[in-house]
């Protein structure tokens, strides 16, 4: 069994994923946030405790990105093993 190294100082969860970094599923954040249907959402947290990343996951599952010739990048990939994927709504 090989062990996954750990993501020190790293915040892109895309890169994080691509390069197999040891990563805890927080990805039912996402559904929080979408059931909640807050105005505002802040996310309180000691310093060096994942808000970026948070972030950068939530970003990477709502916002469209397009490659530099304009056509749409499928994000999905990024979340297939990821626990959002079983909530399918």
């Amino acid at each position: 069994m090989t062990k996954q190294p750990l993501a020190i100082g790293i915040e892109n969860y895309k890169e994080i994923i691509e390069k197999n970094y040891y990563y805890i599923d927080k990805s039912c954040m996402i559904k929080d946030l979408i059931e909640e249907q807050g105005k505002v959402n802040l996310f309180t947290r000691p310093r060096r405790f994942g808000k970026t990343l948070a972030l950068s996951m939530i970003r990477t599952f709502f916002e469209k990105e397009y490659d530099i010739t304009g056509n749409l990048i499928d994000n999905t990939e990024y979340f297939a093993k990821m626990k959002i994927w079983q909530a399918k709504k």
